[in-house]
């Protein structure tokens, strides 16, 4: 059964900082090569790309909003993803949820149509 099971989420002050992390199971991410992203939802709303990084972790990719706050790392030996938040803005509030590209090596995708799997997602309020 592949699972992405999302943490760390909570609430905290506008200039705070909070991580993220994102385990991953299933016999597929024994097996296979998997570009991780994270992506964030508020009601009403699309989905937005947030971050995401390679399988090799030599391709990271952010969006505009996040840049220069917002870093993303994996440990492949535990198949987790972390997004550590830096700088929160009230505007960060969302549901953020992360998702798994398999067999893609090399590159770190910004279209959610590109993920195969995805996690359930975890809140995060920024309070100003």
């Amino acid at each position: 059964q592949v699972q992405l099971v999302e943490s760390g989420g909570g609430l905290v002050q506008a200039g705070g900082s909070l991580r993220l992390s994102c385990a991953a199971s299933g016999r597929i991410f024994s097996i296979s090569s998997y570009a991780l992203g994270w992506f964030r939802q508020t009601p009403g709303k699309e989905r937005e790309f947030v971050a995401a990084i390679s399988w090799t972790g030599g391709s990271t990719s952010f969006s505009d909003s996040v840049k220069g706050r917002f870093t993303i790392s994996r440990d492949n030996a535990k198949k987790q993803v972390y997004l550590q938040m830096n700088n929160l803005k009230p505007e960060d509030t969302a549901v953020y949820s992360c998702a798994a590209d398999v067999g893609q090596a090399f590159r770190s995708p910004t279209q959610a149509y590109e993920y195969d799997y995805w996690g359930q997602g975890t809140q995060v309020t920024v309070s100003s």
